[in-house]
């Protein structure tokens, strides 16, 4: 089975209006999951760390910086296709306004919003420590 590994980033904020933390989600706007939201973030590039690959990932995918926190887990999940590690990585924002330059939407999620959404499956492995943070 194909073998894919990739950086997901857990972007935390607390909202300036309702002082909520909340974290950003986007929707897949093609291939096979379309219409699904996730993590955003990306493929591992050769001799590159999961923290280098999502701060590549975000720039590339959402024209904003982010510093790259900690570790939050590894998920390994097996879809029809291939198996999948996702490194989740807990970050904030350096700079830019999370512009969607690949996704078909985005939303920020509070704990209460957090599961109101259609998760990839490999993505609800990780929203229990997410709903810690939140």
């Amino acid at each position: 089975m194909k073998q894919v590994t990739v950086s997901g980033a857990i972007i935390l904020r607390t909202n300036p209006t309702t002082h909520k933390n909340e974290i950003f989600a986007t929707q897949r706007g093609y291939g096979d999951w379309e219409g699904w939201w996730e993590i955003p973030g990306g493929k591992l590039e050769q001799n590159e760390t999961p923290e280098q690959c999502i701060v590549r990932e975000i720039r590339e995918e959402l024209a904003t910086e982010v510093r790259a926190e900690k570790i939050l887990g590894v998920i390994d999940y097996d879809y029809p296709t291939f198996h999948l590690t996702m490194h989740c990585i807990l970050c904030t924002i350096i700079s830019g306004e999370l512009k969607l330059l690949e996704h078909e939407s985005a939303r920020w999620l509070t704990k209460e919003t957090l599961r109101s959404v259609d998760w990839l499956p490999a993505d609800q492995l990780i929203l229990d420590k997410i709903e810690q943070l939140l």
